[in-house]
This record gives C-alpha cells, structure tokens and sequence, in this order.
C-alpha cells in the first residue's frame, strides 16, 4: 500500500514518525510509526507533514519525497546510513544521492533527520508513495495499487 507524505507527520519534541488520523477538539488523534499508539498531539505542538518538506540545492528546492526516491533508487532494499554516523559518511552519501544539495543551507543535523525519517518510513510503513494527480491536487493511486485491491 502507498504511503501518503500529506498524512505523515514530524511532531516537535517527539521521537518518529505518526500518521494523521483526525481532528480533535484539543489537537489532532495521530499514531506512531513505531509503537502504533495514539494519542493527541495538542494545537501548540510544531506538527510537520512529510509532504511539506523540501531540501534546498543549488537550484531550487527538492521536495523530501523526491529525495526519498532518490534514496530508494540508491539503496535498493538497504537501509540509509543511522542518524547517528560520521558526518563525513553522511554528506558522502548526499553527495551520490542528492549531489546538487545546497552546502550551506542543508546542514548534517537536516541530514540526520532526513535518514531517520527513511528508515522509519522503511520499516514501519512504505517507500511506494501515492502520487498526486496534476489537474486535481488529489493523492491518486497508481494502477498497480489498484490491481492489488
């Protein structure tokens, strides 16, 4: 099953990833990645989609799904480096993943979290994400999504 980065959320203060599930009164009901809890994050938290994240390069910005794909081509059924290895190993494997990446604007510590998210999103959910459909804005599933169904 595809996984949707507008329903996969970074929350402040928090360790992983969580799904957005719904509204709440008090917040928004999410569920870690990792544990499957959930729990209510309050309106103050600092909530991140997935979806809304890019990486700066010397052209431009590169959306974070783009560079997960780019990521997956690389490191076919392996997993990135840890978030917590060298500094060098990691803008090494930037250098082959994203060459074009923006040196003084994305930072080792984007890095580390960039590879985290990776991982998790590698074991915990899906590295196939939905596409958004051009004339509609809407997340549409792929053909072969389909034929699973």
């Amino acid at each position: 099953m595809a996984t949707d980065l507008k329903k996969v959320f970074s929350i402040n203060g928090q360790q992983g990833l969580f799904w957005y599930l719904s509204q709440a009164r008090t917040g928004v009901i999410v569920e870690s990645l990792m544990t499957k809890k959930r729990s209510c994050a309050p309106l103050s938290s600092k909530m991140t989609s997935m979806y809304d994240i890019s990486i700066y390069t010397d052209e431009g910005e590169v959306k974070l799904q783009d560079v997960f794909e780019r990521m997956k081509a690389k490191l076919g059924d392996k997993e990135a480096p840890s978030g917590k290895s060298a500094p060098e190993l990691l803008k090494a494997f930037f250098e082959e993943v994203l060459p074009e990446y923006d040196r003084d604007r994305f930072y080792v510590s984007h890095m580390k979290k960039v590879v985290e998210w990776y991982n998790c999103l590698k074991e915990y959910a899906s590295l196939d994400f939905t596409k958004e459909d051009e004339n509609t804005g809407e997340s549409v599933e792929t053909a072969e999504e389909k034929k699973v169904e």
